[in-house]
């Protein structure tokens, strides 16, 4: 069950765009998020002299969306440093740290290696590791400390912006949802509205072949959910291979249907209404 929690984020300079200082409400850790303009500066700060894990944000090549590079320091300077020099894709940085002596090597290994491995599982947001690392041994009681340290930064990722570690499913079983189907061409897809967006449900299908009139960006993503296998071949279709979020309910609508969709027209429940009339509904009661 989510549990509620408050940020503090302290703009250091007065630029909203540039560090921030990211705390959490009874938490050890804290995070610094700022662009890599202003690394030159940022690296003197007190906070990169620490161990920590880090994440370097930017666009890919072709401009569609993001890639993801997640890091491990100690400290973490040295590594930004190094990254500043050797990495051209990356845009912005946030990095996770605690007080002195709250973390060690091993401790920000199993934060990198649990990071990488549930970004590789979501398949939102490529990256630009190279591998999987493996998790370092720890204590019982570290491991149990880590954990708690890495349910706390995923808690706060998506508010900063970041949303590459969301599980498709991570909501279905905290709270009841309501579940909507898709219908098209012979196929059947379901799905739900959450905060984050619009799941389509793992087994879902989608049509093998797009309308010539779909959108550039659409065929970009059909093509990226086909070679990171979250679409695989099924019959005369492609099946979702897992829980998937989409941005929106019209963008999993069209990607599902091979062409351009309206959503909350497309998406109905067990009774046949449409999206839009169970918002409307729902606006007025």
């Amino acid at each position: 069950m989510n549990k509620p929690f408050s940020l503090r984020i302290f703009v250091v300079d007065g630029d909203p765009e540039g560090l921030r200082v990211v705390e959490r409400s009874n938490w050890i850790g804290r995070a610094l998020m700022f662009p890599r303009t202003l690394l030159p500066q940022v690296k003197q700060r007190d906070e990169l002299k620490q161990t920590g894990v880090y994440l370097l944000i930017g666009p890919r090549e072709d401009g569609e969306g993001d890639l993801l590079y997640i890091g491990e320091g100690d400290p973490v300077r040295s590594r930004l440093e190094s990254h500043y020099v050797q990495k051209d894709f990356w845009t912005r940085a946030i990095c996770f740290i605690a007080a002195p002596g709250q973390l060690n090597k091993a401790h920000v290994q199993f934060l990198e290696a649990n990071l990488i491995r549930m970004a590789n599982a979501g398949k939102r947001v490529p990256l630009d590791n190279g591998n999987q690392p493996l998790e370092p041994s720890l204590s019982e009681a570290d491991r149990a400390d880590m954990l708690v340290f890495l349910e706390n930064m995923l808690g706060m990722l998506p508010v900063m912006g970041v949303h590459a570690f969301e599980q498709g499913s991570a909501n279905a079983e905290r709270q009841p949802v309501r579940r909507l189907r898709l219908t098209g061409k012979g196929l059947s897809a379901t799905g739900h509205e959450e905060s984050r967006g619009f799941v389509v449900d793992m087994n879902s299908m989608a049509v093998l072949l797009h309308l010539s009139s779909l959108s550039a960006t659409i065929r970009d993503l059909r093509r990226e959910l086909t070679d990171n296998g979250v679409l695989v071949p099924s019959g005369s279709g492609y099946r979702f291979s897992q829980d998937y979020v989409f941005s929106s309910p019209s963008l999993a609508a069209a990607v599902i249907l091979g062409r351009a969709a309206n959503g909350r027209i497309e998406w109905k429940d067990a009774r046949g209404k449409t999206l839009k009339e169970l918002q409307a509904e729902e606006a007025s009661s």
